[in-house]
């Protein structure tokens, strides 16, 4: 497997390196491709990504990316959108399932859910206009787009407990009723049981009862608000990975974003990172591998190597070195 890892802005160059310090212990075969990209680049050379890195990273299997600073700069092209869109990576896939020990807002630890997003279209098309007296950007929602967002939903859910949750809000927006049509179609030609929501019912029940969802599939909007939402079920931003797939290519990210504010300190969470490796290796069908990883971060949790926002001491750096040990001894 070819990997390109892209350290990216602020906490991403913390987080990264720990996630393939983890990566590492494992002694895969497996090239890795450095790349940098981001805020920090476009300050010293006017690009945070160009033709040329796209290239290479279409020469990779798939991504290890941190996070990326985005800035409200009309010449600021975002980074994330762009691989996404260029890759046709049309799934982000969110897990929300608690971690041994750390309690969310809620103090439940009963739920396991995965959250599809659609990731290429909505009100993410990039087709806008931006003016003194009004600003627009157009909605997309295409047959295509929905028809592939629900198959792999379905997939995921065949592989699950066979029960799909479609959110949408086409009372008020029409172009939902296109989404969720074909959600229902697709879901009932592969025998998966299904229901819906509304997107503002959804956010106040995901909150109440966790423990009711299996597979929610969204559009991208709605995705990305709820499953970011859905961190504070976890206990913290730091816990919580996504994946972002398509026909060729795969993208794994940590949630948190680049944290200015804590950069540099030592003190970021490197745990979603680390997750995001196991959801690499999940793609990359080492099961076994990706197993390790989940009772390697039970096992740093347990003896309290922990980073400041679960309430620990531990540094970046230490975590991720507790992970990989652990790893590497019970191989």
């Amino acid at each position: 497997m070819k990997l390109a890892v892209i350290e990216g802005d602020g906490i991403g160059r913390e987080v990264i390196p720990a996630a393939v310090e983890v990566l590492d212990a494992f002694g895969l075969e497996l090239e890795k491709v450095p790349l940098e990209l981001g805020y920090a680049r476009w300050e010293r050379t006017g690009s945070a990504i160009s033709k040329e890195d796209i290239e290479i990273i279409k020469g990779c299997d798939a991504v290890l990316f941190g996070a990326v600073t985005t800035v409200p700069d009309p010449s600021y092209k975002s980074v994330l959108l762009t691989i996404r869109k260029e890759l046709d990576l049309y799934a982000n896939v969110r897990p929300v399932k608690p971690l041994p020990g750390i309690m969310g807002v809620t103090g439940r630890n009963d739920f396991d859910f995965i959250i599809v997003r659609e990731n290429t279209e909505g009100l993410y098309s990039g087709i806008e206009e931006i003016g003194p007296e009004i600003s627009w950007t157009k909605r997309v929602v295409t047959r295509k787009g929905s028809e592939r967002i629900a198959e792999y939903a379905c997939k995921l859910s065949s592989q699950r407990k066979n029960k799909l949750t479609i959110v949408h809000k086409s009372n008020v927006l029409k172009s939902d009723k296109l989404f969720l049509d074909v959600c229902r179609r697709v879901a009932s030609s592969h025998g998966v049981e299904y229901g819906d929501m509304l997107v503002d019912s959804m956010a106040y029940s995901l909150m109440m009862r966790p423990d009711k969802y299996d597979v929610v599939v969204a559009t991208n909007l709605f995705g990305d608000i709820l499953s970011d939402m859905c961190a504070a079920l976890v206990g913290s931003l730091g816990l919580a990975p996504s994946a972002n797939i398509g026909e060729k290519y795969a993208f794994f990210e940590p949630v948190h974003g680049s944290a200015p504010d804590i950069a540099g300190k030592g003190i970021a969470n490197p745990l979603a990172a680390i997750l995001c490796v196991k959801m690499l290796l999940e793609w990359n069908d080492r099961r076994k591998e990706a197993a390790l990883i989940d009772r390697a971060i039970s096992n740093v949790l347990e003896n309290k190597f922990i980073t400041p926002d679960l309430g620990g001491t531990s540094t970046t750096a230490e975590v991720g070195r507790e992970v990989a040990k652990y790893i590497v001894q019970n191989l």
